[in-house]
């Protein structure tokens, strides 16, 4: 079965780039660009990892992830932050929330994010 990753990224570029390459690894790709449209795809959607990043317009990805980390029905599905936020506060509450990776956007390839995906999802 096809397992489904929820992308939750604002740039309309990192995004199309990071879903083309990860339904090449034979995923399903789910888009958000902001909160309601992520809450909307985890309320509808069976996800089996978030790609999150924490700067988002309206409200931040830290808040997405505090309320995906309190609701029960979704607390449990794994999420890797993909963020260029590298303040140590911010990587520490994530952390803190459980989170299963802290990617910095600006040191990362492509095959290293399909590469820790796949260990999270096998």
């Amino acid at each position: 079965m096809t397992k489904k990753i929820l992308l939750v990224e604002d740039d309309k570029f990192l995004r199309e780039l990071l879903s083309k390459r990860l339904r090449m690894e034979f995923y399903s790709v789910l888009e958000a660009n902001e909160s309601s449209e992520a809450f909307n795809h985890l309320n509808e959607h069976g996800i089996d990892l978030i790609l999150l990043d924490l700067h988002l317009p309206g409200i931040p990805g830290l808040e997405i992830l505090k309320e995906i980390k309190f609701k029960k029905e979704i607390k449990n599905i794994p999420v890797i932050v993909f963020s260029n936020l590298m303040e140590e506060k911010e990587m520490n509450e994530a952390k803190k929330l459980g989170v299963s990776d802290y990617i910095i956007k600006a040191n990362f390839s492509l095959d290293e994010l399909v590469e820790k995906i796949n260990k999270i999802l096998k």
